[in-house]
């Protein structure tokens, strides 16, 4: 089965450190006023020192012109006191002005100055630096993408208890990216991080046992896992905790339970998340049938590029359910979701083609192409919509209606339990 991964970003919170320098008295007092939300007494013990040259009220400081406390927010005031630190070799400023660099807040984004701070600061032993510059490795921003010296970085940052870098070790133990792929691996780095709280590791380790990759299969683990990540906003696990309850894997069968988890994903913006709700609409499971709604969420999955929900969306023009019935919209929606290969989505385009003139089907083909390069968005608007008599149509949907009918059904009923995260 596909193994699926969720990688985590940037990590992004800026460090504030105490002084083991001249003046940690006073820095101290700054630190904990600070810590107390009494920023005005942490400006005014850390400006002094700043203006001295002392690199971790330096950094303190623009921390707090970053962060806007005490302060009117100012990036490029707090990339000026993070460099006078760094450049004394403060790892702590030497990061934070590589974040400022990758994210580029009111200075150049440079992502090789970045990479020169991160690894700046990670030599130091600085374990959110080798995760970012791990990172930077891994996606190849300002370096030469590498696999192999992204999992070194992470394993540096994951041996000391980073959670994120644990997180990133494990999935490139279950991709096989830098490393040989070993499963059982995976889960002991996923494991370590899942039980620090971090939402992507929860994810990934419920999915393993799901998947029974690297652990035994266990649906009931799978779901605490899952639950845990979704409880965080995770929108990959609040999708596969609704699959769980839709089929009954791990718990009791539970549609309404499903439904919940499926809009809290599909809220996110969550493709198949959005597919799954607008199915539980269309038939009626866990809240009372709304065709209209259930078209609403096909049509968000299927701007989004989900083959499924533009499939289904298509039907739901060829019936009527939901929306104006109109055979090039329903032929459009078709042919764009049939483009991957689809040989039943292709068997219901030709049933509908049969009920269109060769004028119409050139239409709807205009209408696809037009579709596709806009990125599935604004497709079908309400101007282009074609009418077909109800007698003419009646007459066809006689002899065509229940094929086709039986033919989504199977489709898309199908393929639901099989459905997982990217």
């Amino acid at each position: 089965m596909k193994h699926a991964i969720k990688s985590v970003i940037l990590a992004l919170s800026l460090l504030l450190v105490n002084s083991s320098i001249a003046y940690a008295q006073d820095f101290e007092a700054g630190l904990a006023a600070y810590e107390n939300k009494d920023y005005a007494t942490a400006l005014r013990e850390f400006r002094p020192l700043a203006e001295q040259g002392n690199a971790d009220a330096q950094s303190g400081l623009g921390s707090m012109y970053y962060e806007g406390k005490g302060v009117p927010q100012d990036y490029k005031e707090a990339a000026k006191w993070y460099r006078l630190a760094a450049e004394q070799g403060d790892a702590v400023a030497q990061y934070n002005l590589g974040t400022l660099y990758s994210q580029s807040q009111d200075v150049l984004q440079d992502y090789k100055e970045a990479v020169k701070w991160y690894r700046l600061a990670a030599a130091q032993g600085l374990a959110v630096a080798q995760l970012n510059l791990g990172l930077m490795y891994d996606t190849g921003q300002g370096v030469a993408q590498d696999y192999k010296e992204a999992v070194r970085l992470y394993r540096l940052g994951a041996v000391q208890g980073n959670a994120s870098a644990q997180s990133n070790l494990g999935l490139k133990y279950a991709k096989g990216e830098g490393v040989l792929q070993d499963y059982t691996e995976a889960a002991y780095w996923l494991l370590l991080a899942a039980e620090q709280g971090d939402g992507d590791a929860q994810f990934n380790l419920g999915l393993m046992y799901n998947n029974g990759e690297g652990v035994p299969q266990d649906y009931e683990q799978a779901v605490k896992w899952y639950r845990l990540a979704a409880e965080q906003g995770i929108a990959a696990g609040q999708l596969n905790l609704g699959l769980i309850y839709d089929t009954g894997q791990g718990v009791t069968q539970d549609h309404k339970e499903a439904l919940k988890w499926f809009r809290l994903a599909a809220e996110q913006g969550n493709a198949m998340a959005q597919f799954n709700l607008g199915l539980k609409y269309a038939k009626g499971e866990g809240v009372p049938q709304d065709y209209a709604l259930a078209a609403k969420w096909y049509r968000m999955a299927a701007e989004q590029g989900d083959a499924q929900a533009q499939a289904n969306l298509g039907t739901m023009y060829i019936n009527g359910e939901g929306v104006i019935q109109n055979n090039i919209y329903a032929y459009m929606w078709l042919s764009i979701a049939a483009s991957g290969g689809d040989l039943e989505i292709s068997e219901i385009l030709d049933l509908v083609a049969k009920r269109m003139t060769a004028e119409d089907i050139s239409k709807a083909q205009d209408l696809a192409r037009e579709c596709v390069s806009k990125n599935y968005k604004d497709c079908g608007s309400s101007e282009f919509f074609y009418n077909v008599s109800g007698e003419e149509w009646n007459g066809f949907m006689g002899i065509v209606m229940i094929l086709i009918m039986a033919a989504i059904a199977t489709f898309a009923y199908r393929k639901l339990k099989r459905r997982t995260s990217e």
